[in-house]
């Protein structure tokens, strides 16, 4: 994509979203209680996150561009254009900016879950934790890497609820002492009929509310490799839960489950792409 099909692209998401897509995130954000049922069994509530993972998981490789803008109050949006690979079988992940040409060259690459940033104006690498902020935006890793909800928490039972016109599971999770992840505590919130993530809401160890997140559209893609579909949040709308206001809209562009090389997945790459 070029830069002027990225201002028009840009232009276009701007337009639809005080539409449609606004009413439908919206419409996510309203809960509402249902007639108490009988709670699932834990073995259930694992095996309810283990199909969240499953249907986003790819046996192969992912390769995705990502439009990604923040907004915050009082000052000028932050929008970039940024290519995300993920090899799922490795839990590698590396994201390399493209757009705007001030940032282009920079990128994340994930490998022995360990986070690096690398900024090519100074050559350099940096160790980086799960709460790092993608680009001075609301987002993290895990908005961006595969699912791993039922490796990484322990699930009980909230409620079934009504969120908008969905019919919901509403669980919440606690981290695994041995997981590396941004947030402790998440409140997950799980489309009954599709198995889909509609609204998350994570939290600190203290139980501060840190941020939400909704999910108002899901695709699909055939892989090859997996022999199944590959579901993928087409959209993801993040609020600041602090700093009031601020909010971050990261929408995927294009997505091709072809194969990767595996040169990608290395320092050395990323550094190639600045050169």
């Amino acid at each position: 994509m070029t830069p002027n099909e990225f201002k028009i692209f840009r232009a276009k998401l701007r337009t639809f979203s005080l539409g449609a897509l606004t009413a439908m995130a919206l419409g996510l954000a309203t809960v509402t209680p249902t007639p108490a049922l009988a709670a699932p069994s834990t073995d259930e509530l694992v095996q309810m996150l283990r199909v969240v993972d499953d249907r986003q998981e790819n046996n192969g490789d992912f390769k995705s561009l990502v439009y990604l803008e923040q907004k915050e109050s009082g000052k000028a949006d932050l929008v970039y254009q940024v290519a995300v690979y993920r090899r799922d079988l490795d839990d590698k992940l590396v994201m390399l900016f493209l757009m705007p040409k001030e940032q282009a060259g920079q990128g994340y690459l994930r490998v022995d879950n360990n986070l690096f940033f690398y900024d090519p104006s100074v050559g350099k690498w940096e160790r980086r934790t799960e709460r790092e902020r993608i680009g001075g935006t609301d987002s993290n890793r895990q908005d961006f890497d595969q699912s791993r909800l039922h490796e990484e928490y322990r699930p009980t039972f909230v409620a079934e609820e009504k969120l908008g016109s969905y019919t919901v599971n509403h669980l919440l999770l606690t981290a695994t002492t041995e997981a590396d992840v941004a947030y402790p505590v998440v409140h997950l919130w799980v489309d009954k009929a599709t198995g889909n993530v509609l609204k998350r809401q994570d939290l600190a160890l203290s139980g501060k509310l840190m941020r939400t997140s909704l999910y108002p559209k899901w695709e699909k893609v055939y892989s090859q490799t997996k022999q199944a579909d590959v579901y993928y949040a087409r959209e993801i709308r993040i609020f600041d839960e602090i700093e009031k206001g601020n909010q971050t809209t990261i929408v995927i562009q294009s997505l091709d489950l072809s194969a990767l090389d595996d040169s990608i997945f290395t320092k050395a790459w990323l550094e190639s792409k600045s050169r």
